[in-house]
């Protein structure tokens, strides 16, 4: 499963496939499982922080994700980008990252995590008829 985003201006592929949990694991010495559960959760709560915080009369908190789920999308974009191009992406988390002016985890992650999704839908389709 391939899809393609525009990042600063920029059009990034993104592919997820069963090689995905294996290189993860390989590359960050992470559960891949737990690490998109994890993102999904701390977006969830700074998303329903918002409204809240503006209700309230107070500023807007903007992005409150915590740095470890900010680390953790990037190693997950950044892997499924080089499964996508291999020749286009650098070797590395952060060569890769300084590519871009801004990367907005609220355009991206929708888009990695319907992948995500896709794939393990694909995975879990049973054999027998």
């Amino acid at each position: 499963m391939e899809r393609t985003v525009c990042i600063d201006g920029r059009e990034v592929r993104f592919r997820a496939s069963a090689a995905i949990p294996r290189m993860y694991r390989l590359k960050f010495r992470r559960d891949i499982l737990q690490d998109m559960k994890t993102i999904q959760t701390e977006i969830q709560k700074s998303e329903d922080a918002r409204p809240a915080a503006i209700a309230a009369g107070q500023p807007d908190p903007g992005s409150s994700l915590p740095m470890d789920a900010l680390t953790l999308f990037e190693d997950v974009a950044y892997l499924m980008a080089r499964h996508a191009d291999p020749e286009n992406v650098p070797a590395s988390v952060d060569a890769w990252l300084e590519g871009f002016e801004t990367f907005s985890i609220y355009t991206v992650f929708p888009v990695i995590q319907e992948l995500w999704t896709e794939n393990l839908e694909t995975l879990n389709q049973s054999k027998k008829k």
